[in-house]
């Protein structure tokens, strides 16, 4: 995954404390270079460092960070195994963990997504590539900065329905459908509580009718935080996605999107690969995008087929999802079911209203379940949804959908 500098408040404002950041890694030139480029951004403070897993576990009342970077492989205590004990000590604890691409640690990686972590971070192999990852360097501070933000709002007496965008902007509803609050029950934040007053200030956004054509696609865009909701939305899906190809764009790298696909297809209980180019599109099958390659759909002899490309990157991203979904809009118009899940920055609303311009559907996931509400909240600015829905009610109107019911 590509990215390119963003300027993104996550929530902070003048005047308001840090995050506090805790960095563990055993490698000392990382801990430090990690420690010193968090420093210098006046929205972090990085509050202890340490080497392994056991000092950072011992130390997590006293400096009771809002975010920890934590490495998978280090001495005496590794990753993995200080995570649930991070997380026992503080619940709503934010762990982003940082990983080389290696099939190991990328499965390592996002086994510990679904015992809590937040989110992930692709590590450079060598200490010289860390070093001069412009890449790496900007991903880190992102990602602490929007989950860490979010997590001391989650905290607050109440939230405002804010979108992430990459600009930073308050979303501006417009003309009123009720977006319905839900409580957080994602493993990412346990423990934290639906802020007092969030169901007396829904904010409406506008939403448009459902397709009258029954969708022969469904095609789903997500980043941050959706392994894990792509892995329930999968899930609840199951028998009623027989009829129809599905088509995923997954902020991911390289073969992190290979094992993605592998969990989706455990969670379906249907075939699921990376998309291969030239490959044609086959009800009941899911295709994600691999890491490094903009996927789309193409008509090929009066059938749909995967093109995947090598161009730059979309929204910062490759592989990116308005490709995809204008792709799919264009080959399937008013038969595609398109889904935005959790994720930063704002990539998937031109795609949307380009599904909504050819007369297919579109649904979006609320804030009150999203990991971060970037894509899902620029989505629901646009006023082309059908609905803005808690993740756990996704699944299900999917299927129904699928089936031709939009109730």
């Amino acid at each position: 995954m590509a990215f390119a500098q963003r300027s993104i408040t996550a929530g902070t404002s003048p005047g308001s404390d840090p995050i506090k950041v805790m960095v563990v890694d055993d490698a000392v030139v990382i801990r430090g270079l990690l420690t010193r480029w968090l420093g210098e951004d006046k929205s972090l403070k990085v509050v202890s460092s340490h080497r392994n897993g056991k000092l950072a576990v011992e130390d997590i009342e006293k400096s009771n960070p809002d975010v920890v970077v934590l490495d998978i492989e280090m001495p005496e205590m590794d990753g993995m195994t200080a995570l649930p004990l991070m997380l026992a000590k503080k619940r709503d604890l934010v762990v982003i963990m940082a990983s080389t691409l290696t099939r190991r640690n990328a499965e390592i990686s996002l086994k510990a997504l679904s015992l809590g972590a937040a989110d992930y971070v692709p590590k450079p192999e060598s200490t010289s590539e860390v070093t001069t990852s412009i890449d790496f360097r900007r991903e880190l501070i992102e990602k602490v900065k929007a989950l860490g933000a979010r997590a001391i709002r989650m905290r607050g007496p109440a939230r405002t329905m804010r979108a992430e965008t990459s600009a930073g902007r308050t979303a501006q509803p417009v003309r009123p459908v009720s977006v319905r609050p839900a409580t957080d029950t994602r493993a990412t934040f346990r423990g934290a509580a639906q802020p007092a007053g969030a169901a007396a200030g829904a904010v409406k956004y506008q939403t448009r009718p459902y397709s009258s054509a029954r969708p022969r696609i469904l095609a789903i865009g997500s980043s941050t935080g959706g392994p894990q909701a792509l892995q329930e939305v999968m899930r609840e899906v199951g028998t009623a996605m027989n009829d129809v190809p599905v088509v995923i764009t997954q902020h991911m790298p390289p073969t992190f999107t290979a094992i993605l696909a592998e969990h989706m297809g455990k969670a379906a209980l249907r075939p699921s690969k990376e998309g291969e180019d030239g490959e044609v599109l086959k009800p009941g099958n899911i295709y994600v995008a691999p890491g490094g390659k903009h996927m789309i759909i193409e008509k090929d002899g009066g059938v749909a087929k995967i093109r995947l490309t090598d161009g730059p990157p979309v929204n910062f991203c490759k592989p990116a999802v308005d490709p995809l979904f204008d792709s799919v809009a264009k080959v399937f118009g008013s038969a595609s079911l398109a889904v935005i899940l959790t994720g930063m920055g704002h990539d998937g609303a031109e795609g949307v209203k380009t599904i909504a311009a050819g007369g297919g559907s579109v649904i979006t996931q609320d804030e009150a379940t999203s990991v971060v509400w970037g894509m899902p909240g620029a989505a629901a600015q646009t006023g082309v949804c059908s609905e803005i829905l808690p993740l756990k009610e996704i699944g299900p109107k999917i299927s129904r959908v699928l089936k031709g019911n939009t109730r």
